[in-house]
């Protein structure tokens, strides 16, 4: 677990910025009030932390496949499985990461329903930014707050024949 998931920030705060960046069309940057463009999806969470035990939560926010997908994502159009070379880095703002993958995310695969997570526990998450949100993990380690930077890698070359 990276930071502390009550540490939510102070409404004086200026709104705290993620980039998207990478193999991406449309590259961004965004701030908790520009994910609430987005659809909204609710997630009850229970993990296990490894100091503070079982922990439950609930979170809203976009799922990470819409506001990726929206970055457009410089998949080969006439290649379906184009899109299961492409991987997904996210680094908190304290330095903490994960790894995921896209087919995870997309839903003509894994279909996870991971957020980022713009409300915690009803409370707005602008100070401190979105969180990643994996409600099917039992355990909080790819939680990440306060995103800083979500990087997709397409860098494994597609060979040809592959469909």
């Amino acid at each position: 677990m990276s930071q502390s998931l009550t540490a939510t920030g102070t409404a004086t705060r200026a709104p705290a910025e993620l980039t998207l960046t990478g193999d991406l069309a449309r590259p961004a940057r965004l701030t908790v009030p520009d994910l609430l463009g987005w659809p909204q999806h609710r997630a009850e969470v229970a993990f296990e932390c490894a100091t503070n035990g079982i922990q439950h939560h609930r979170f809203t926010g976009p799922l990470l496949h819409d506001v990726l997908t929206d970055a457009r994502p410089s998949f080969d159009p006439g290649r379906r499985k184009d899109r299961l070379r492409f991987l997904i880095a996210v680094r908190g703002t304290d330095g903490h990461h994960a790894l995921l993958t896209w087919a995870e995310i997309d839903p003509d695969f894994g279909r996870a329903p991971v957020l980022l997570g713009v409300t915690l526990d009803g409370r707005p998450l602008d100070g401190v930014g979105p969180q990643l949100v994996l409600p099917q993990d039992r355990c909080g380690a790819r939680h990440i707050s306060g995103i800083g930077t979500i990087h997709v890698d397409g860098g494994y070359p597609a060979r040809t024949g592959d469909r």
